[in-house]
Order: structure tokens, then sequence, then C-alpha cells
């Protein structure tokens, strides 16, 4: 039998929403549990899926408690259930992600916030030939199940040290390199999720592939790893 996300966890998230206080919380505290605990299950499946075809270091669960101290929303409690799964290994780059959240769940994968000396490399590399990340951007399956780079994440017109004239600049200019899927409630709680999930994973290796490629050699192709 499938391990499936229950419409209990939506259920809980939308009155955690209308209810969002300590109080609530600690009323519901037996809720939220088995919630978290149908979650991890859930969680666990999908690391094993991704294990078949990938190889994942770390499943991180992001916690329910929100980071309030410099925030001017005050209230204590994501509305959302968030999982990531890191690849193992410096040749491996990129990470996996999946948010559950009512009328708003998503699976996004790719480098997000990437740290300078790889933002850096990333922008040299479609600054010097940008036609194979376009290839993979523009396969007609990646195309379709998520449309291109988020575009959230990018600077006005052009980084230190690049032309705005350039003709890759619309790649260039973005600070962020990931993508994102968006599912309705309805599949969320259907038995075969999971395998849905999985394949927009198995979407995102030929991306991941090339930007492993990317990040562990120089500009003349040379390997960076020790």
């Amino acid at each position: 039998m499938p391990v499936t996300i229950p419409s209990t966890v939506f259920t809980f998230l939308k009155d955690l929403k209308e209810n969002n206080h300590r109080d609530w919380m600690q009323e519901h505290k037996k809720e939220y549990q088995n919630n978290e605990k149908e979650l991890k299950s859930f969680y666990a499946e999908v690391e094993k899926g991704l294990n078949q075809k990938d190889q994942i270091e770390k499943l991180k669960i992001f916690r329910i408690n929100r980071d309030i101290r410099f925030s001017n929303d005050k209230t204590p409690y994501n509305v959302h259930r968030s999982v990531s799964f890191s690849r193992a290994g410096d040749h491996r780059r990129g990470g996996y992600y999946l948010r559950i959240e009512p009328g708003n769940t998503l699976m996004a994968g790719g480098f997000f916030d990437p740290n300078p000396s790889d933002l850096l490399r990333i922008r040299k590399e479609f600054e010097m030939d940008a036609t194979h990340i376009r290839e993979i951007l523009a396969a007609k399956e990646f195309d379709k199940a998520f449309g291109g780079f988020i575009q959230e994440y990018k600077v006005k017109t052009a980084p230190k040290g690049f032309s705005k004239e350039d003709p890759n600049i619309d790649l260039i200019r973005l600070k962020s390199f990931f993508v994102s899927h968006k599912f309705t409630d309805n599949e969320v709680t259907s038995p075969d999720f999971k395998d849905k999930l999985l394949h927009h994973y198995e979407l995102l290796r030929p991306f991941f592939d090339y930007m492993s490629e990317v990040l562990t050699t120089d500009l003349n192709g040379v390997s960076t790893l020790s």
C-alpha cells in the first residue's frame, strides 16, 4: 500500500492559519504530532525513491516555528511544512525541495542563493556559452513541467563585471538558479503523489548533472576537485 499524505495535514494547516498562536498549538499538539509522523513516513519513502537513481546525503525537515526576531509578522508558526534532500558528495551539486501548503504545494530544485564563488562561476559559464543550459531549459518535458528559472531573485541590470548588453544577460542577472512545479491539494493527497513527485525530481537530473560539471571545473574544463 503506497505511503500517502493524509488530508488531515491540510485541515490542520488551514486551522493553524486561522489560529496562529501558541495556546491553540498547545491544544492541538497531538494532532500536529500525528501529522508529523505521517509526513516523516512520506519523506522517508521519497528519500528511498531518490536514492534509487541518485545519492542523498541529508534529509532536512524545516521547523514549524518561525524565526520572528527580525520580522514584522510575529505569528509564531509557519503555515506550511517543508523538507529538503541534499545530494551526496562534492561532485553532486543541487538539491531537492518540497513545500506542503493548502492551495500552494510545490516542489523545487536547483541552486538557491549560491555562495559568491559559485555564483560567479555560473555567471562566467553563461557569459562564455549558454547553449547547453538553454537546451536543458527548452527540453519539451522540462519546459512543460517547470517553465524556466524562477525570476524573483535577480539584479536590476547587470552584475558588476558583466555587460548589460551581453546576449545571455537574462541568465547572468539571476542570483539563484532553480525551478518549481505546483501541485493541487487533490494531487498531494492522492495515492500516486510520491511517484509524481519523484518523476518531477528526476526531470531535474540533466540540469543537476550539467551544473555539477560547471561547479566542479574551471572555465577551461579542468576539475577543481582535489
